[in-house]
């Protein structure tokens, strides 16, 4: 089923055009990561879905909603349908885990229950489910801020399950951790698209990481796709129209574990 549908879209900023004429559709269920160098518009994109930069032309439909022409209760109605994980966590330091991830129900809850931080055992029922799914349960109790930044990210995804979304965007949720805490993020976000058939829409870094977790790879470069496919189908030539062969782009492939073999590929 169709969730999202980009026909000839410029997204940006003021008069700045940042994402230009891109088409694409998503479906539901997909797990899809965005790639590319910096700065080439991945956030704008990832970010327009939830109709937080600005349409300059084309069309975007999301979730059966024409963001061209969405009023504000309607839009307030659709974010509430699309969970999004931010780089930087996001988290109520000084509170727990489990609060934190019960914010994430704010829109289902009466607004005095939600203020005293009131839970029926229906709710704390659900919260512990999320905190199973994402593996932090023991941590329940914790003030986030004495997680580490996996932890943290770990809270941040059970806290978008936790609003029931239909869509996650995740804005480079693992570039600030380390090898094994990104794993466990992205294993976290994978049990999530199997376990609730969420569609996740993620800005990665890693091409490595794409083609282990992903069912599909939007490449970008200078504001355009560039590639839309498989991770299995990426080849050497691919990886170079989206990350350009200047000598700074070449370091930048090489910061991000490139060159990429095909041969490698058929070998893992």
């Amino acid at each position: 089923m169709e969730q999202i549908r980009a026909e000839k879209l410029v997204l940006g900023y003021g008069s700045k055009e940042v994402v230009r004429n891109v088409n694409f559709t998503i479906n539901k269920g997909e797990f899809l990561s965005i790639i590319g160098p910096s700065g080439v518009g991945k956030s704008t994109l990832l970010m327009g879905v939830n109709a937080t930069t600005s349409i300059l032309s084309g069309q975007l439909q999301v979730l059966g909603k024409d963001l061209n022409a969405i009023g504000h209760r309607e839009l307030k109605v659709l974010r509430s349908r699309i969970g999004v994980i931010f780089q930087g966590f996001n988290l109520v330091s000084r509170l727990s885990v489990l609060d934190n991830i019960a914010s994430g129900m704010l829109h289902r809850k009466p607004l005095f229950a939600a203020l005293i931080k009131h839970y029926s055992k229906q709710q704390y029922e659900e919260i512990y489910e999320y905190m199973k799914v994402v593996g932090i349960e023991a941590e329940a109790l914790s003030r986030c801020d004495r997680l580490s930044g996996g932890q943290k990210q770990r809270v941040a995804i059970a806290r978008a399950i936790a609003q029931h979304p239909e869509i996650i965007l995740a804005d480079e949720p693992i570039s600030s951790l380390d090898p094994v805490s990104a794993r466990t993020v992205l294993d976290t976000l994978r049990n999530a698209n199997e376990k609730y058939g969420m569609t996740i829409i993620a800005n990665l870094h890693q091409i490595d990481y794409a083609r282990e977790y992903c069912n599909r790879v939007i490449g970008m470069n200078a504001g355009r796709i560039v590639y839309d496919g498989s991770p299995a189908d990426l080849c050497q030539a691919t990886i170079d129209q989206i990350y350009c062969c200047s000598p700074k782009k070449q370091e930048e492939k090489r910061q991000y574990h490139y060159p990429f073999s095909p041969a490698a590929a058929s070998a893992e």
